[in-house]
Parts: C-alpha cells; sequence; structure tokens
C-alpha cells in the first residue's frame, strides 16, 4: 500500500477525520476527511468494517465546511439530511501521498489514528462510477475478521 512505515506513511502529515453516525430517513455513517480545506465527505450506508473481507459502499456527497468536523445534534425537519447526528469515531489520519491527486486518480492509501477506526485503509472509486467509492480495511494489526459495528445512537423504531 505505498511506501508504508510502521506509524503510516513514510512523510505524511497528519490531519482530522470524524465518522457520523447519521439517523437521517436511512441510518447511515458519514466519512469526513480534512483536506484541501474542506472536509471531502462520503456517506458509506453499512457504515466502516475491520473485516479486510468487508467492501463497503462509500458514497461522494458535498464538501462540508472544516467547522462541521465536530457537529453532533440534530438537523431539522424540512432540511437536507434531517436527523440526529453523533461523532462515531474521530482523530487523525494519514495519506498515501497527495491525497488529493490520489482522490482524483480513484484510490487513496489511509491510516487512520481513531478511538475505532485503526491502521490502514484504501478508498478505491468503482469503475466508471464518479461518486461510488469502496472503504476496504487493509490486512494489518488491526484488521479484525469478528468485528461488529455498534451504534452509538442505538436504532429508532420504524427507521432501520
Amino acid at each position: 500500500m505505498g511506501d508504508r512505515t510502521e506509524r503510516g506513511f513514510k512523510g505524511a502529515r497528519r490531519l482530522r477525520f470524524v465518522i457520523h453516525e447519521h439517523h437521517a430517513s436511512r441510518l447511515h455513517f458519514d466519512l469526513r476527511l480534512e483536506m484541501g480545506g474542506v472536509l471531502k465527505s462520503w456517506a458509506v450506508p453499512k457504515g466502516p468494517s475491520l473485516d479486510p473481507r468487508q467492501k463497503r459502499l462509500a458514497v461522494a456527497v458535498e464538501d462540508h465546511a472544516l467547522s462541521y468536523i465536530g457537529f453532533e445534534g440534530r438537523i431539522a425537519e424540512g432540511r437536507y439530511g434531517a436527523g440526529e447526528v453523533a461523532v462515531w469515531d474521530a482523530g487523525e489520519y494519514e495519506a498515501e501521498g497527495d491525497p488529493l491527486a490520489r482522490l482524483g486518480g480513484g484510490s487513496l492509501g489511509l491510516t487512520f489514528y481513531g478511538r475505532k477506526l485503526r491502521g490502514g485503509f484504501k478508498l478505491i472509486r468503482m469503475g466508471g462510477r464518479e461518486r461510488q467509492w469502496l472503504l476496504i480495511k487493509v490486512g494489518d494489526e488491526f484488521a479484525d475478521p469478528e468485528w461488529e459495528l455498534k451504534l452509538v445512537l442505538g436504532k429508532r423504531k420504524g427507521r432501520e
């Protein structure tokens, strides 16, 4: 996965990330990476996984302002994304090479330093689909085939 060291990518700068648990019309998770002065964002319907066998769909959505990184609360009915939002995980990450250039090329290696997400991941754009990506855990010491996603807010009746 590129020029990796035990602590991530050689010469990489650490940036912030957040994963929001978002109870909108459908439960999903929002992966947000600080990059280029904004939060590059993907909706991950099933949430991330620490199991390298699980390829999780990640749909690119609009960039968000950096100030949104710590947002928790309710988005009012009638507004885009209406529903409860909580921080599921947050921390720092390192990217392989120039992250914006790698995204443009359709493949980005990441090392997460979060409370829940740790170690290597890849974001890979699906062929011919501009907005559809896969989020895949790398088989490293943080991989866990038995791992199960646990919600912060829990399930709401009639929504999941």
